[in-house]
């Protein structure tokens, strides 16, 4: 096989909330198929901190301040990119939180915040980028999704309605921009330890349900995400749009079986 089709070499790649979890993951791996990277957070100081752990892989790192739930700094943020490297190439679309609640327990807050961050940024990120790509007709979109774009569970409400329209979002999107050579995906990866969660990973009990949930009898390693978001921003997937693809162990091939709460 002709692994040309992977290489990322010269590539400009913008990963927002790349500072830690699954961003700064997914950051390395396009890094180390040869993208040239921009790397964002609401908080410039930590992309700063971690510039020089990808230096191995890149010769270029731009750490960008961008917080998602502002279209001015989103705006900012974009331009910045193309000063310093003249396009974007790929965008993955990561920046995202949570809050675990009961659903009785949900603040008008608590919505907002989650659905701003996690859907609106994602669209108005999505947006700013695209014009650029639009006028170079070419780009590869990556929305991160999660195993709650696909099924529902106890505790997530927000964040499943917001992940859920993810998944939406990256079909509307792949269906509009489609015409001006742009691929919109979506990665929804299973469980992985980050900050958002890792307070669930101390509960051993826990972990072993988990565990016993997932074919492939294990959560999902830093690496495990490398090869799907590599694919999604490369020419091997030129001819995909629109798509979901979990990564996930296998877990949703049992949804119907929520995991518990803690």
């Amino acid at each position: 096989m002709n692994h040309e089709p992977f290489n990322l070499f010269g590539q400009v790649a913008l990963v927002t909330g790349a500072s830690r979890g699954l961003g700064k993951y997914m950051a390395n791996a396009l890094a180390g198929a040869g993208a040239f990277l921009a790397i964002t957070s609401r908080d410039k100081n930590r992309v700063d901190a971690v510039k020089n752990d990808f230096y191995s892989y890149s010769r270029e790192v731009t750490c960008l301040e961008m917080d998602v739930r502002s279209q001015a700094s989103i705006e900012a943020a974009v331009e910045e990119t193309i000063d310093a490297h003249g396009r974007i190439d790929i965008l993955v679309n990561n920046a995202g939180c949570n809050r675990r609640k009961p659903a009785l327990d949900v603040t008008w807050d608590d919505w907002n915040t989650i659905l701003e961050t996690n859907l609106r940024g994602t669209f108005f990120v999505a947006q700013a980028v695209a014009r650029h790509m639009i006028r170079e007709g070419y780009g590869r979109i990556i929305n991160i999704g999660s195993l709650t774009s696909v099924a529902g569970y106890a505790g997530l409400g927000p964040y499943c309605a917001s992940k859920g329209g993810v998944k939406q979002l990256t079909m509307s999107l792949a269906d509009e921009w489609g015409r001006h050579g742009i691929t919109v995906n979506c990665i929804a990866p299973g469980w992985f330890k980050t900050a958002l969660n890792e307070a669930l990973y101390d509960n051993k009990s826990w972990v072993r349900t988990l565990k016993s949930r997932i074919p492939l009898g294990r959560p999902g390693r830093q690496t495990d995400l490398d090869g799907a978001v590599v694919f999604l921003a490369s020419e091997s997937s030129r001819y995909i749009t629109g798509q979901t693809l979990l990564v996930d162990g296998g877990f949703s091939t049992q949804s119907i079986r929520a995991l518990p709460a803690d």
